[in-house]
């Protein structure tokens, strides 16, 4: 479990695909389904390409990539098994080498995170697990990635009391009904509070703060973002589902001609 509160601004030192699911992916992006400038295109054709290339990867793989990145200080705190979420996602830690720690993806996860895009230099938003007595500031952020959203916005803004910057995300279609006005999402790990919703884009206000602790500073319209909704929101749509399966399957044929009717 983690709050979305960024500790650390780490960087990508190496990221090594499986040669079969790099030979599956450098095909699939030959074939120019995708546009990274093309914003007004449909931006998740990446997410489809990137879906069928792990897919058709010889033997699918659960291994499919090894990251490292440089995590400087906050690497002494780290242990080998031990959990820490890069992006927003929970990755186990596999390998400690001096500041580098490195982590194991699975195929799945990057079908479901942006790292399938990631290249040495990516800079990285690192946190550490909760533990009991640390502060929570921001909000429940299991590492759990739900999806891939699409920068969209993303303008600098001066105000009287300084600078601000203001973000935009496309949702993928599964996301959007858990977007709430005031309400929060982890981006790229970021526990961000929804300050705007235009159709299946997310808006949030970025403080200077937010910006200059970030990997805020290096994104651009068009990159690939994690997503993780409000555990919160994703329990209560679980429960009121149920809650109408349960009234609906109460009163049957069999029921009633037991009551006599």
């Amino acid at each position: 479990m983690f709050t979305g509160i960024i500790e650390h601004v780490g960087c990508v030192e190496a990221f090594g695909q499986n040669a079969a699911h790099k030979v599956a992916l450098d095909s699939a992006f030959r074939k120019g389904a995708f546009d990274k400038d093309a914003v007004t295109k449909d931006l998740f054709d990446m997410n489809a390409i990137r879906k069928e290339a792990l897919e058709t990867a010889p033997n699918g793989g659960s291994q499919a990539a090894r990251l490292r990145v440089q995590a400087g200080p906050l690497a002494a705190s780290l242990a080998v098994s031990g959990s820490i979420a890069v992006n927003g996602c929970c990755l186990t830690i596999v390998e400690i080498s001096g500041e580098i720690f490195a982590a194991d993806l699975s195929s799945e996860t990057l079908r479901r995170t942006s790292f399938a895009e990631m290249k040495p230099g990516t800079r990285v938003n690192l946190e550490r697990p909760l533990t009991a007595g640390k502060e929570f500031g921001g909000h429940f952020v299991q590492g759990h990635v739900d999806g891939i959203g699409r920068v969209v916005r993303w303008e600098e803004r001066w105000e009287a009391n300084g600078a601000n910057w203001w973000l935009g995300v496309r949702l993928p279609p599964e996301l959007v009904r858990y977007a709430a006005m005031k309400g929060s999402i982890a981006i790229d790990g970021i526990s961000l509070t929804v300050a705007n919703i235009a159709g299946d884009v997310v808006e949030a206000a970025i403080i200077p703060f937010t910006y200059a602790n970030t990997n805020l500073q290096n994104i651009h319209v068009g990159d690939a973002v994690n997503l993780e909704a409000d555990i919160l929101a994703k329990y209560l749509e679980r429960m009121l589902e149920t809650r109408r399966t349960a009234a609906t399957s109460a009163l049957t044929l069999e029921r009633l001609v037991e009551e006599g009717f």
